[in-house]
């Protein structure tokens, strides 16, 4: 069966941390997939995407997270992998808020680069919705004004590993 276990696991050390250090959103690539080399030995790594398109940066570092919620269901035969982004940006400004529109608007695929140095290729097929967000100016002195959002997207596998830094892989970090 195609489904059998190749490896086992250990305890790993305690060396890693929580957290996202920085996002980049990509503009939607229909096909892209068609656009990506792959590591030789290992399918869930990308190694380069032909072209050259731009990876919008942006710095998140506290408040933000990515999970991947496993829905798996034996009745109908069918697993997906739900990529959940909540990301909180500091500060209310015009530009900012151009943009937000845009991304709202939009169904970016994003890399995640997270405090361990790991980039994650997220919406890789469909992309990934904004799904909810709030602009918010707070209620005392010391509450967040900014933008809180939360991106939604829904594939058949995991978020790929990038390989590399985005500008490394074929991208051009804006």
């Amino acid at each position: 069966m195609a489904c059998d276990l190749t490896l086992a696991r250990t305890e790993p050390c305690k060396d890693v941390v929580g957290g996202i250090d920085k996002v980049y959103f990509v503009n939607y690539i229909d096909g892209i997939v068609s656009t990506l080399t792959y590591d030789v030995t290992n399918t869930d790594v990308i190694d380069a995407i032909s072209g050259t398109p731009s990876a919008y940066s942006y710095e998140v570092k506290d408040a933000c997270s990515f999970t991947q919620n496993i829905q798996s269901d034996r009745s109908t035969g069918t697993t997906v992998f739900e990529q959940v982004l909540e990301l909180t940006l500091k500060k209310l400004s015009v530009a900012d808020h151009k943009e937000l529109k845009l991304l709202v608007w939009g169904r970016p695929h994003v890399i995640v680069l997270d405090n361990n140095g790991n980039y994650f290729m997220c919406g890789l097929e469909h992309g990934m919705e904004v799904t909810g967000g709030t602009i918010v100016t707070g209620s005392a002195m010391n509450e967040l004004s900014g933008y809180t959002l939360t991106l939604t997207g829904m594939e058949r596998t995991p978020a790929n590993f990038l390989g590399t830094y985005p500008a490394s892989a074929g991208f051009t970090v804006v």
